[in-house]
């Protein structure tokens, strides 16, 4: 595609229509697309669909740091007799170790302290003492015990599981999907960010806007960022003593100058920026009502718990979740921290299992009773697993797990996603996967599948290449994870 092609397939419909010349001609072939394309993404400026799609919204909730998936999903009863035993070589394979226990001398087995029990129809080993609620849900989540990635250390993992590379300045699958999707409330973006507040502060690792950047693709696509205190969003209200009509004069005259520049350059950053001032503009009559949790009933902080009620909470970013998705939010990305549980498990794992269990309980039968639940798609993990051998002191109550890529465990729920599947298998220290191995590219083909899109024929053309998320190396959709 060369600049002028560029330049006309980024004109806004007010200067298209604004040309006399174009009036009949657009007339005419916006009733020619809307009889061919017959696009399922119903968003304005969305993507026709390759087939129709099963989700029509995520709810993406990261647990950065990477939580250990032998203490909560991954049950290993035999690993009891192997106490303070050394980690098989022959379970190793001489794999890479992080400079964190590359320099131990020792790799001593730490069984998972914690009670399991198997739960619902699927018969699905959990946690049974952290995490009485959701276990519940256990027939409605699709679980993947066989995730893996090449990534070792927390920045280029996270970027992987975001961007389906380690190197940070890809869209990120929340851009993917607002470019894919588009939006369907003019009030709200497309791609909303949240970071909740972990009740334990132990070791919280570095975030960025890196994460949902839109890299390539317009700017558009960039994940809103929402604060979880005070202002939802920065500078979105009016200064102290600038009424309305000033505020609305200056953002009218600001916009008046971009649509010069575009006219003259036609620059789609700079189209770009002036969706984004008026996106702005109507923001600030839709926020206050989207964060005003006073109208909720009491059957929903009964259901949440009454964390809902603390701003920056788990619970609360959850409940906001739902409100967001419920008008229309195409992706929302919620990150909550401090998995990176090195040392001191016994002393982080209950708080941040505490954090998390009612309310993603509760986000799941919260959209079951609104009719929500079977096309929105809720995304549960980390960027990696945790070893089965202790990083420092070790005891039969307390230990600490270093970086574990080659096996660990997601879930699923809800979205077209099949509720009670359990994929994959891994070896009896939680170390190796011993069936169906389940590559983050493979996950991210499936979650577009799930939102409509073949993931080979997804692409935008960025430096001469089709790029696409799942990137250049083979990527398949796994049939067993759809219902």
């Amino acid at each position: 595609m060369n600049l002028f092609q560029e330049y006309l397939q980024a004109q806004s419909r007010r200067y298209f229509l604004s040309q006399g010349k174009n009036v009949l001609g657009g007339a005419a072939l916006a009733g020619l697309l809307g009889r061919s394309m017959g696009a399922e993404a119903d968003g304005p400026g969305a993507v026709k669909t390759h087939f129709a799609p099963k989700a029509k919204r995520v709810i993406y909730l990261h647990m950065v740091g990477g939580p250990a998936q032998m203490d909560l999903f991954d049950y290993k009863p035999e690993l009891g007799k192997w106490y303070d035993k050394d980690l098989p070589d022959s379970i190793r394979k001489g794999q890479r170790l992080t400079t964190m226990t590359s320099g131990q001398k020792r790799f001593p087995i730490a069984p998972t302290k914690y009670r399991f029990a198997q739960k619902g129809q699927c018969g699905m080993w959990m946690n049974d003492e952290l995490l009485p609620n959701l276990h519940q849900c256990a027939d409605d989540i699709c679980w993947m015990r066989s995730l893996h990635t090449e990534a070792i250390n927390h920045e280029p993992a996270i970027a992987a599981m975001q961007t389906g590379n380690q190197i940070t300045g890809r869209p990120c699958l929340g851009s993917w999907a607002s470019y894919g999707l588009g939006s369907t409330n003019e009030n709200l973006p497309a791609f909303v960010v949240m970071v909740a507040t972990p009740s334990n502060r132990e070791q919280e690792q570095a975030i960025s806007s890196r994460l949902w950047s839109s890299g390539y693709l317009s700017g558009e696509h960039a994940g809103v960022s929402f604060r979880s205190k005070g202002d939802p969003i920065l500078y979105i209200n009016n200064p102290a003593g600038v009424p309305d009509a000033i505020r609305q004069r200056t953002i009218k005259g600001i916009n008046e100058m971009n649509e010069l520049t575009y006219k003259e350059l036609g620059d789609p950053e700079t189209f770009t920026r002036i969706k984004q001032y008026e996106m702005a503009a109507r923001m600030q009559a839709s926020m206050p009502e989207l964060t005003d949790l006073s109208k909720e009933p009491k059957h929903t902080f009964e259901l949440y718990g009454e964390e809902a009620r603390k701003p920056g909470s788990f619970a609360n970013v959850a409940l906001m979740a739902r409100r967001l998705a419920e008008r229309d939010v195409r992706f929302i990305q919620v990150y909550h921290n401090n998995w990176d549980h090195h040392g001191n498990v016994n002393g982080r794992m209950p708080s941040q299992c505490r954090d998390v269990d009612r309310p993603c309980y509760a986000l799941i039968n919260d959209l079951k009773e609104r009719g929500m639940f079977d096309d929105t798609l809720i995304i549960w993990g980390g960027e990696f697993g945790r070893t089965i051998y202790s990083q420092g002191g070790l005891s039969k109550t307390n230990y600490g797990r270093d970086h574990h890529p080659r096996c660990f465990t997601m879930w699923m729920a809800g979205g077209g996603s099949k509720g009670g599947a359990v994929y994959g298998e891994t070896d009896d220290f939680s170390y190796n996967i011993t069936k169906d191995p389940l590559h983050i590219r493979d996950f991210h083909a499936t979650i577009l599948h799930l939102l409509g899109y073949d993931h080979q024929r997804f692409t935008v053309k960025y430096q001469g290449l089709n790029q696409r998320l799942t990137g250049v190396e083979q990527a398949k959709v796994v049939k067993e994870l759809l219902a």
